[in-house]
């Protein structure tokens, strides 16, 4: 079963089983991510890997790269296994059982099923299509009360790559200041902007929190490096919470995300310049299409079509059976008229599925 419950707990997530069991197909085009790279793809030789490490709380050379990419001071970085348990340990640290948490919807579904594992009374926060998914600051004041302790949104959104803007976010973060709640903001994919990259929301106050990897936008997943930001003694709760999850990280990982960090301007400059080529061949579909609608984001590896008539899950299920080709139905989403396309694998793969994504939209 994709989910189990128990005493009112609800144990798993619908949506990353299916993306595990379900998602498979020749033209794969529901991954959100750039497409995984090799490991010789590292500069990095077997003499400077090490199996174990002296240090308990983060290898120090991951800290002090991070933090200087971040432009944060070490002591507020906490390092974890990519972002999904970035979010995992900050959650955990931030909100009790039966404490208030308003979240974006649409949302990423683990982000939902987290906050309900672990016991919180969540409230939700709409980011409409026909306002470009963008944050409504007057429903949030109305969302938010003095039981709230935790917003979280993403930036890019997911599911639809649309950026928040510093300014709303310095006006999200008043709104939470006069609750006394914190900000919890997923930056996965904010690291797509790979020239003129915004500064991450941590530079905004104290109430901000945020999580990131480098899954997404560098197409090194099976890494898992990822990371929180977080004021000092938030990020010392962090990591003494952590003793209880994964106490001892995996060292020839911590080894390779290093080097991959000294390797990031020259991943970067082939991932941007990727991104740009299937962005243009995403924006000539869509073009081409009157049976869609779409936000169009400036940046990110995902977009969230509509579509114009029908429900999502008819067109993904021939989609995937007749043509051989994934995207993510928007149930996941709490949205069923859309769906999450991903553009980030090779560019030969993305052509060939949108031209069978036509196809299944002419016919149905």
């Amino acid at each position: 079963m994709a989910k189990q419950q128990l005493n009112n707990r609800v144990f798993g997530s619908e949506y990353m089983h299916w993306a595990k069991t379900s998602s498979a197909a020749r033209f794969n085009l529901a991954t959100s991510g750039l497409a995984n790279r090799n490991l010789k793809e590292i500069d990095v030789s077997l003499s400077e890997l090490e199996i174990t490490t002296e240090y308990g709380y983060g290898y120090p050379p991951l800290k002090y790269g991070l933090a200087e990419r971040l432009q944060v001071p070490t002591e507020s970085i906490v390092t974890a296994a990519g972002t999904t348990f970035a979010n995992h340990l900050a959650m955990a640290a931030l909100i009790d059982p039966g404490d208030e948490v308003i979240i974006e919807q649409p949302t990423y579904e683990p982000l939902l099923a987290l906050a309900r594992y672990l016991g919180a009374e969540v409230r939700r926060v709409p980011r409409r299509f026909a306002a470009g998914f963008q944050i409504d600051l007057d429903e949030l004041e109305h969302s938010i009360s003095s039981r709230t302790r935790l917003l979280v949104l993403t930036n890019l959104h997911n599911p639809s790559g649309v950026q928040i803007s510093n300014d709303t976010l310095k006006q999200v973060g008043e709104i939470a200041k006069r609750v006394g709640a914190r900000v919890l903001v997923d930056e996965v994919y904010l690291e797509s902007f790979f020239e003129d990259r915004p500064s991450t929301a941590f530079h905004l106050g104290p109430e901000f929190i945020v999580t990131s990897s480098l899954t997404k936008a560098f197409g090194l997943s099976g890494l898992r490096c990822g990371w929180i930001v977080a004021e000092e003694s938030l990020a010392q709760r962090m990591w003494l919470l952590n003793d209880l999850f994964a106490s001892t990280p995996v060292h020839v990982g911590e080894r390779l995300s290093v080097a991959a960090l000294h390797q990031l301007d020259c991943l970067a400059a082939e991932a941007g310049a990727l991104l740009k080529t299937n962005r243009e061949l995403v924006g000539h579909f869509l073009d081409s299409r009157t049976d869609l609608e779409a936000v169009r984001p400036n940046a990110g590896t995902v977009v969230f079509p509509r579509l114009v008539r029908g429900n999502s899950d008819a067109f993904c299920s021939l989609l995937a059976r007749k043509y051989e080709t994934s995207v993510v139905p928007g149930r996941f989403f709490e949205m069923p008229q859309h769906f999450r396309l991903g553009m980030g694998g090779d560019t030969e793969t993305l052509e060939a599925g949108l031209e069978r994504l036509g196809q299944a939209l002419d016919e149905i």
